[in-house]
């Protein structure tokens, strides 16, 4: 009879030791995704905090060719002051969608002055800003991979359990603005 019972003990023992396991098992994995999605919001920001770089310089070669352009030059400069003064990653994201538009209408504009398209020090700027726009978007779409991968975990059964005990939410999509939705119309 007490080896029956060493036996269920035994037994109840290893499926304890295998759930504990288990739950150990789906507390890393969220504790990664967790992470990556920092990581990846993290190397947004440092690419964000480039193009800010990037733009005092890039302004400071338009000035002197665009003094009939305040009103350009004014968007930018709340568009830098805004992206600043953000703290969440949802006013950051507002910010970065409202650079973005800035930064089309300041190169639309730069085309109506050939001298400043032949600047070398402004062709390089525009170039570096480029690269660091294709580079933001690469890390968006990172950055939404692991959010959406986080949400759908945190959202099934049995890592629901887990997730509920740590106190995670779904996170937010980096969404692009509206106005980087509208048809863009192509002028021959």
């Amino acid at each position: 009879m007490t080896t029956i019972w060493t036996v269920v003990g035994l037994v109840a023992i290893l499926v304890v030791v295998v759930i504990i396991g288990w739950l150990i098992g789906i507390y890393n994995s969220l504790i990664r995704l967790k992470n990556n999605i920092k990581k990846a919001w993290s190397n947004i920001d440092v690419l964000l905090k480039q193009r800010h770089d990037e733009l005092t310089k890039l302004m400071n070669t338009v000035k002197g060719y665009m003094k009939y352009e305040e009103g350009v030059l004014t968007k930018v400069t709340e568009a830098r002051t805004a992206f600043m003064k953000a703290q969440t990653i949802g006013d950051k994201a507002k910010a970065d969608n409202m650079m973005t538009s800035t930064l089309k209408s300041l190169f639309a504009v730069a085309e109506n002055y050939p001298e400043l398209k032949a600047d070398r020090s402004f062709a390089q700027f525009q170039n570096r800003i480029s690269e660091i726009e294709n580079q933001i978007a690469d890390r968006r779409e990172f950055y939404n991979d692991s959010v959406n991968t986080f949400n759908i975990r945190i959202e099934q059964i049995p890592d629901m359990f887990v997730a509920r005990m740590l106190g995670y939410t779904p996170r937010e999509l980096f969404q692009a603005d509206e106005s980087d939705r509208a048809d863009v119309e192509v002028d021959f």
